[in-house]
């Protein structure tokens, strides 16, 4: 068991039991005499581990047998350029949800390939909250729509999957990818870092329907051609193997704890009780509508922001680690990905009754 808890944003927390395995197979892997990370990966090895990581993946979130799974690198940054470059089709421009920093970041990014419009804004109460679909301003012939399923610096989630109609649904899911059953066939593509849940940064994955393919331009780079990378089982270089391969052992972890609708509990679980207590107090607070609280990132900030310094050095004493909140809103934030255990939250509750009982 290990003694601290790690509340980081990412890179993340990782199961114990996948770091033992990991950590087992680390000089000798399944008899082959080599490190994951000394393989070939061509060879027969590591393509196995590759495309086991691939079937799982698929059984987990329940892929239709008409989407590609890429397995990328660049982060999901290099993302907001290679949906545009890719998916634009001809069109004009496409539609953008702006809830937060990493909605601002994909929508400067796309602006360098076509016009953006900016369907809906939550900007006017510090995106604190995701706008009603009933109040966005769609364009007449957008490329597709495009969302951040989960503000990992604000803590705003989409609690539901928003309505495209024929325009295909783009989705930036890093910060909750694999936190809960996910309907795939609502998306046009599906793309996130892996850092939060799924393994160590390094890696990006891409889901996408296949009828998106083979729409980049002439002058598109290679590299940033889902086609080319789909044509090539995302080895048009040299994959990111050794986090392909603990992602493909976190996919199997998920499994064994009775899958996506399992974790979906757990995650409800945790984040209930982390909030319950914050919403008990005046001495913290949590500032995002109640209805759109990211179940993996929770920001708070204390009364009194001359007690965020003594309060992160009494959580280290307490091997609670990485609670300091982004340095573009402050505060505290614990990211509670599906690897921290409950009884992590539970220690991270108790401290923060213990902080308010002594500096309230």
């Amino acid at each position: 068991m290990r003694k601290v808890f790690n509340f980081s944003a990412g890179p993340a927390t990782l199961p114990e039991e996948v770091l033992a395995q990991a950590a087992a197979e680390m000089l000798d892997w399944h008899g082959s005499g080599q490190s994951v990370m000394e393989m070939s990966h061509r060879g027969k090895e590591y393509m196995s581990i590759h495309e086991q990581a691939e079937r799982d993946l698929r059984t987990l979130m329940g892929i239709p047998s008409n989407y590609k799974v890429l397995f990328l690198q660049g982060g999901a940054t290099m993302q907001f350029a290679m949906i545009p470059v890719n998916l634009m089709r001809g069109k004009a421009g496409a539609d953008y949800v702006n809830t937060g920093e990493w909605s601002k970041k994909a929508i400067k990014e796309a602006k360098l390939f076509g016009a953006v419009n900016v369907v809906a804004s939550s900007e006017d109460r510090s995106f604190t909250y995701v706008p009603p679909q009933a109040q966005w301003k769609r364009a007449a012939d957008a490329a597709y729509l495009h969302y951040c399923a989960n503000e990992t610096i604000g803590g705003v989630e989409f609690g539901w999957i928003p309505e495209s109609g024929d325009v295909p649904l783009v989705a930036d899911v890093s910060s909750n990818f694999l936190s809960r059953p996910l309907d795939v066939s609502k998306f046009g593509l599906l793309y996130g870092g892996a850092q939060k849940n799924i393994g160590p940064a390094g890696l990006t994955i891409v889901v996408v329907r296949e009828d998106l393919l083979g729409h980049a331009p002439k002058s598109t780079p290679t590299m940033l051609d889902y086609k080319a990378q789909a044509d090539n089982d995302s080895m048009l270089n040299t994959p990111p193997t050794w986090a392909i391969y603990i992602a493909g052992l976190v996919f199997q972890w998920i499994a064994r704890q009775g899958g996506l609708a399992a974790i979906e509990r757990r995650n409800v679980e945790k984040a209930s009780l982390l909030y319950d207590y914050l919403d008990s107090t005046q001495f913290y607070r949590n500032p995002v509508d109640r209805a759109d609280r990211s179940r993996m990132n929770v920001p708070f900030t204390l009364r009194d922001d001359a007690l965020d310094e003594p309060f992160l050095k009494g959580a280290k004493e307490r091997n609670l680690l990485q609670l300091k909140g982004h340095r573009s809103v402050g505060g505290m934030r614990a990211s509670i990905y599906n690897a921290m255990p409950i009884e992590g939250v539970r220690a991270l509750v108790d401290y923060l009754r213990e902080f308010e009982k002594s500096h309230g």
